[in-house]
């Protein structure tokens, strides 16, 4: 494996096999993020009449289906793209099967964090852009996670006198346009939206992660088992409002235009 491999992809595709079971226990979540995201179709006059849900867990297609666009999903696990009902793809988004110019409308909400090449994945997905097709993206964009992060690298630091990748790293705001350019979109937007959760029991926040199946797939994580004082003390050490533990999603929401 070449350095720029950050992501194990198979441990990827393991945790979304898994969380296929269990995604429902977060489909709030996941929704308010996605319509979110769907709802900036209403700013343009554009009809669009076929769309990709790119790893929508089952709550993106039927926001696109419900307003009357023929939807395809794909996922890298092929059992959480059959989630979204109707036409389903088991598909690398490293290595997209669809032809150019396949579809109006992309979507990809919270879905492609787990990226190695991301600029290039990007480009694929203007090529299965038709000409003046729009594409949404929202990413987890830096400061998500930051209290869990915080929290689990000062804990670990205690325990063992070092810290291991626990956390995906993600990307900066200001990058993500940049992104975009550079995989050929146009009129490239990225702006920020955040959700903020509190926690009565800061355990959930762990269960929520690993039933969205976003166990971390760090490459160089460590796969030992942790010291079992680890997790306790981590979230023991994250400030509380009101008794709750807070976790904040940043995301950066972006805009492209496939190129007329």
């Amino acid at each position: 494996m070449d350095q720029m491999t950050i992501f194990d992809r198979a441990a990827v595709r393991a945790h979304r096999d898994r969380a296929e079971r269990t995604v429902s226990a977060v489909a709030d979540v996941l929704s308010d993020a996605a319509e979110r995201l769907i709802d900036r179709l209403d700013d343009t006059n554009r009809v669009f009449r076929s769309a990709l849900d790119v790893g929508g867990r089952g709550v993106v297609a039927p926001m696109l289906r419900a307003r009357g666009i023929v939807t395809v999903s794909c996922d890298l696990s092929a059992a959480m793209a059959r989630r979204s009902g109707g036409l389903a793809v088991a598909a690398d988004e490293e290595f997209l099967p669809f032809a150019n110019g396949s579809f109006d409308l992309i979507v990809a909400s919270l879905s492609l964090h787990w990226v190695n090449d991301l600029p290039g994945a990007l480009l694929q997905l203007r090529r299965a852009l038709k000409p003046e097709g729009l594409f949404l993206a929202s990413l987890p964009a830096l400061g998500t996670l930051a209290e869990l992060r915080q929290g689990l690298t000062q804990a670990e630091s205690e325990l063992t006198g070092g810290a291991s990748p626990r956390v995906s790293p993600f990307p900066e705001l200001r990058d993500c346009a940049g992104l975009l350019q550079r995989a050929g979109f146009a009129l490239p937007v990225a702006d920020l939206d955040e959700i903020r959760l509190l926690y009565a029991d800061p355990f959930a926040l762990l269960r929520d992660l690993r039933a969205a199946g976003e166990s971390n797939a760090v490459r160089l994580r460590d796969r030992r088992i942790p010291p079992g004082a680890l997790f306790p003390m981590a979230l023991s050490g994250i400030a509380t409002e009101d008794g709750r533990m807070p976790a904040t999603l940043r995301m950066a929401m972006m805009t492209g235009w496939a190129p007329g």
